[in-house]
């Protein structure tokens, strides 16, 4: 049974401080790990200002997660709500935002390059990248920096792919698990003389817990580096394959424990097929007088058709994009107490649209061709930022950015409220709106500033102000429904103010963070069913990150959040209450034990707070902790078996409730389930 409270197990977890999953010299030198989310080359954590998460190979080694929801809940202040497959929702400092362009919020990118377009997000987006082989994860909690801009306004995940190997290595396993679930990773690597490579490939094949579910999917990375004399190159390959039968909403109060309908599935016609690739060659030399100059093509291409098993009409949509695009930047070190860089990014984007309804119209939904559009876009912006050793125990870290953003739109269809052969939907019109062909544009800028206040050799405290925007999505421009033909939209922005501490000790480090965070201009779908900005959003919380070596066998570790989501106006709901799908409490936490040098155990609780389902808050889901257990054991030098078991307790629980069209609706959450993986390393 679910409980709304901390379990006695789970409050004495939280209670205790946090571990990691490395040995005890990786514990102590935790501040010395690099990241390059901030300002795209590497920097180490203790120089950096904002709200850094590290998830390193080892931690994702150790979960071998099956869905991008497992691995970042090891982050305060973020919840990757599942939806069925490898589809999920983000909430970073925020609700789990929904809607066209809600995504448009977070940026996602790997090796710091976006998965999507400016202005062409979508939600599921960590789908396409191999986060499951990657070198590590890190995420920025609150607006980005300068070299981010728009969509990165409520925080960045930025997936580093591994680099390749000084010697000759190759990693082999196999992986089973409940409902016919299967996967194989591979990867090889070398370095011969100035040339590295790394190969990573996996497959994955998932039977489906619920009725006519599952999913296929393949990653493959292939990395080249490059160390010359005068440049380094750093070259990256990814592509993805995602072949899906997607369950849809279990219907109905408390559904998702009721053990006779668990594994229903009221949308077995629903399925999401999406193809991704994407290259870069990062281009790096070292200048006169200590500088560094960094400059990075690259392409991207997107394919995907899904049914939307959420609307009436069930109607497919098809979407794609083609983009090439270019990053610079120049760094420059002034002195020993100033570095200042800058540089520009420029994007071209191609795109399309296309929805149709095969089943038979009925009322505002009309059989046929519903949308099928076009959009070419320009993005470019100059930024520049810096740090600087104020006195010897203050540094400020500061940057700017200026966004340019054009919309190209071109209607393959008859343009109004009509239906495909422009006859009308009886009696109130047709759900779906068709914009005659039009160019926007859009331009704005962001700053941030931090500093690193050093109280003694141990601790620091640590504030930040930022101001971030995203531009509208071409979705909640050109796709658009009711009577509404032209959406005059303005850019969000929010305003942002952190403060906190941070603590090293040989065998303990730790982060708290309290935030204030206030949306503007919010993009909403007013009651006529309008694109409009009007909504406003207050935002509030603290957060903790604790990593604590107890002994040479035992580590623990663990973050949480407290935080506070509510509505600023009553442009969507009464002003005061608060965001749907926003729990006020978040905590994972988990215990390491290694008794020999060849076993490794880890215990892991993970909590989560009740929350409201809609925005009058009177419907609720009442939250849930689950407990998951995993054990490594290096059987010789090369073989190591895995053994994971995710919701120990088998608690019924709901991966995602939502309420909607009268209806409690729900993901339902998986019962106990055992995965077994055999690997070889040579």
């Amino acid at each position: 049974m679910i409980t709304k409270q901390l379990s006695p197990l789970a409050l004495a977890f939280c209670l205790l401080p946090n571990t990691g999953f490395a040995d005890e010299s990786n514990t102590e030198s935790t501040q010395e790990v690099v990241s390059v989310t901030a300002n795209r080359i590497e920097k180490q954590i203790k120089e950096q200002s904002l709200a850094i998460s590290i998830i390193d190979k080892q931690d994702i080694d150790n979960i071998g997660h099956t869905h991008i929801s497992e691995i970042l809940s090891q982050t305060p202040g973020v919840w990757i709500s599942r939806g069925n497959g490898q589809e999920h929702l983000t909430a970073i400092r925020s609700a789990v935002l929904t809607g066209a362009g809600s995504c448009g919020a977070f940026y996602f990118a790997e090796d710091g390059i976006p998965l999507r377009a400016p202005g062409f997000c979508n939600v599921n987006a960590l789908f396409d990248v191999n986060a499951e082989q990657a070198e590590r994860i890190e995420v920025i909690r609150g607006p980005g920096t300068a070299v981010h801009g728009s969509n990165a306004l409520n925080g960045v995940i930025n997936i580093i792919s591994a680099a390749p190997s000084e010697e000759a290595e190759t990693h082999l396993s196999l992986e089973g698990g409940p409902d016919d679930y299967g996967r194989v990773k591979f990867s090889h690597s070398d370095t011969k003389g100035k040339h590295g490579y790394r190969l990573s490939a996996q497959g994955n094949h998932d039977g489906g817990y619920k009725d006519d579910s599952g999913f296929d999917q393949q990653k493959l990375n292939f990395r080249h580096d490059f160390h010359g004399d005068i440049w380094t190159i750093q070259s990256l390959l990814s592509a993805s394959n995602l072949n899906q039968e997607t369950a849809g909403y279990l219907i109905g109060k408390d559904a998702y424990k009721d053990a006779s309908r668990k594994r229903e599935n009221p949308n077995p016609e629903a399925f999401r097929n999406s193809q991704s690739v994407r290259f870069y060659s990062r281009f790096e030399r070292e200048g006169d007088k200590d500088s560094r100059f960094v400059v990075t093509p690259y392409a991207r291409f997107t394919e995907m058709a899904f049914l939307q098993h959420f609307l009436p009409g069930t109607p497919l949509e098809e979407n794609g994009e083609r983009s090439v695009g270019v990053q610079t930047a120049f760094y420059q070190n002034y002195s020993e107490n100033v570095t200042l860089y800058n540089g520009f990014d420029m994007e071209l984007t191609s795109a399309y649209l296309e929805q149709s309804q095969a089943l038979p119209g009925v009322g505002p939904f009309p059989t046929g061709q519903h949308y099928d559009y076009d959009v070419d876009a320009f993005y470019a912006a100059w930024f520049v930022g810096g740090d600087w050793q104020a006195a010897k125990n203050t540094k400020i870290n500061f940057g700017a950015r200026y966004d340019l953003q054009f919309y190209d739109y071109q209607n393959n269809m008859i343009s109004g409220n009509t239906a495909a052969d422009g006859s009308p939907c009886l009696p109130s019109g047709c759900r779906y709106a068709r914009p005659t062909d039009d160019k926007e544009h859009f331009k704005n800028s962001s700053f941030n500033a931090g500093i690193i206040q050093s109280l003694s050799a141990n601790t620091d405290l640590i504030a930040n102000a930022s101001h971030g925007f995203r531009a509208p999505q071409a979705a909640e421009l050109y796709r658009l429904q009711a009577q509404q033909l032209n959406a005059d939209l303005d850019e969000e922005s929010l305003n942002s103010v952190e403060f906190g501490f941070r603590g090293t000790w040989p065998a303990l480090n730790y982060r708290v963070a309290l935030y204030w965070m206030q949306k503007d201009d919010v993009i909403i779908q007013d009651s006529t069913r309008r694109n409009i900005n009007g909504g406003k959003t207050l935002d509030r919380g603290i957060e903790a990150d604790f990593n604590w070596q107890l002994s040479q066998t035992l580590q623990w570790q663990l973050q949480a959040s407290y935080s506070k989501h509510q509505y600023g106006n009553d442009a969507l709901a009464p002003e005061g209450n608060e965001l749907d799908t926003a729990p006020r409490q978040l905590a994972s936490t988990r215990l390491r034990w290694q008794p020999f040098i060849s076993s490794t155990f880890e215990f892991e609780v993970q909590y989560q707070g009740d929350y409201f389902l809609d925005g009058d808050n009177l419907h609720r889901y009442e939250g849930h902790t689950l407990g998951n257990v995993r054990w490594r054991q290096q059987l010789n030098e090369q073989v190591y078996t895995v053994l994971r078991i995710n919701n120990v307790a088998d608690i019924d629980y709901a991966e995602r409730a939502d309420y909607a069209f009268g209806n409690y609706r729900y993901f339902t959450g998986e019962p106990r389930a055992a995965y077994i993986e055999v690997g070889i390393d040579f």
